[in-house]
């Protein structure tokens, strides 16, 4: 088990030194914010599920937390473990802290019953040796301005209302994302009061250069939302006339006609000649609709990784497409009770009973792979053909891609 150096200490944390842990995330993490701006940033970790490492001489050495969310799995939910605000004071890196840190949240992951963890990485290199595989996909476009789209029936009869978001528009922002993102494998939802907040939260030092946030909406004929973007433009003038670009920050829409209205006037606002999108599924609904997509300079990126903390757990809790019966055999590191071999068995309406077993393995891999190809995003022969799953009995490699796939592509469309 992973320990930390001779005189740190892990600890608990409380509401008194949150200032402390927001300044600390400040020499960590080079943000740009200001002072009066950093200083009214809140704190959206629970302090129960937050923990601080003590240097030696008793300053703040490193610190990790987490939130406890509902993760959007193949037909199905499952706890989860989202890891965050993960961060080494400069002066104290490669002593081990990291590692340290990792190994307690997985153990109070296991402890609080949340079979997987999940995370966004600030640097790809660096959490697949604790056993997080990049287990979806985002991909963002800038697309010119009037770049036009394929027609969907009902569009062109909804309007769009545009203006400012307030404190009071959270809970109707927030239902309408729930709405959209179900069933969107490694999804999860904004369940705090905190969390939502921050959705809308625009002070001034964080706008870098950009006009006050904007809010468009498409109601129905009741005034009930269909959905919505927030965005902000940032104006510029050339010689040759006006270059604002529109950065989009959160677009949500309930149906096809609404998603199809919001990027028809996206696409076309006074004085700009950039539209920027967000983080989108591989599969969202606006690359099909664009008619010319290679003039949007489209640019993929990973996006959320994912880990099995309890294996058995996680794998009964998902479902898959296709009947399955192999074993697995799992290497992990960090995890012993992971570590092993695992039948696999999948019925006919997807459900599936997961085993310890002496059986002879069908598969090898890590538990790395195994979160990758979780959500359903990552081709198992992809991986095996790279040489990173072992197929030892012919046609498991296959069998089990197609068991694991998922008709929707995963993605978590905000960065916690």
């Amino acid at each position: 088990m992973p320990t930390l150096p001779p005189g740190y200490t892990l600890r608990p944390v409380d509401d008194e030194f949150v200032p402390e842990l927001l300044a600390f995330d400040r020499l960590v993490f080079p943000n740009g914010l200001d002072d009066e701006t950093a200083d009214r940033w809140p704190y959206p970790v629970p302090v129960d599920r937050s923990l601080a490492v003590d240097a030696p001489d008793g300053t703040l050495a490193a610190m990790h937390g987490s939130y406890e969310f509902t993760l959007n799995v193949p037909g199905a939910t499952v706890p989860c473990a989202g890891l965050t605000w993960v961060g080494v004071h400069p002066a104290h890196r490669r002593r081990g802290l990291l590692r340290a840190m990792i190994d307690a949240h997985l153990r109070r992951s296991t402890a609080r019953g949340e079979p997987v963890s999940a995370l966004f990485a600030a640097e790809a290199a660096i959490y697949g040796r604790f056993g997080y595989g990049s287990a979806a996909d985002d991909v963002r476009i800038s697309a010119p301005r009037r770049a036009p789209l394929r027609p969907v029936p009902g569009s062109a009869e909804l309007t769009v209302r545009f203006g400012s978001p307030d404190a009071g528009d959270t809970e109707r922002l927030d239902a309408v994302h729930r709405a959209a993102v179900a069933g969107r494998p490694g999804a999860v939802t904004r369940d705090s009061a905190v969390l939502r907040q921050l959705r809308v939260f625009d002070p001034s030092g964080a706008r870098h250069g950009g006009e006050p946030l904007r809010l468009a909406t498409v109601p129905d004929h009741d005034g009930r939302l269909r959905g919505y973007a927030l965005l902000r433009r940032h104006e510029a003038w050339e010689p040759a006339g006006p270059r604002s670009t529109v950065t989009v920050h959160e677009i949500a829409a309930l149906d096809a006609a609404a998603a199809h209205r919001l990027w028809s006037f996206l696409l076309d606002l006074d004085l700009t000649w950039r539209v920027d999108s967000p983080r989108l599924a591989v599969d969202d609904p606006v690359l099909q609709l664009l008619v010319d997509r290679r003039a949007t300079t489209p640019q993929l990126s990973d996006n959320l990784w994912l880990r099995l903390v309890d294996l058995p757990a996680a794998l009964s809790a998902r479902t898959y497409r296709a009947p399955l019966d192999l074993v697995l055999e799992v290497a992990d590191s960090l995890v012993e009770q992971n570590a092993g071999r695992w039948r696999l068995t999948v019925g006919p309406t997807g459900s599936a009973e997961v085993t310890s077993t002496a059986a002879a393995a069908d598969l090898a891999l890590d538990i790395r792979e195994l979160g990758a190809a979780y959500l359903g995003g990552r081709s198992l022969r992809a991986l095996a053909d790279t040489g990173l799953i072992d197929e030892r009995t012919a046609g498991a490699v296959d069998a089990a891609t197609v068991a694991f796939m998922s008709p929707r592509a995963p993605l978590c469309d905000w960065v916690f």
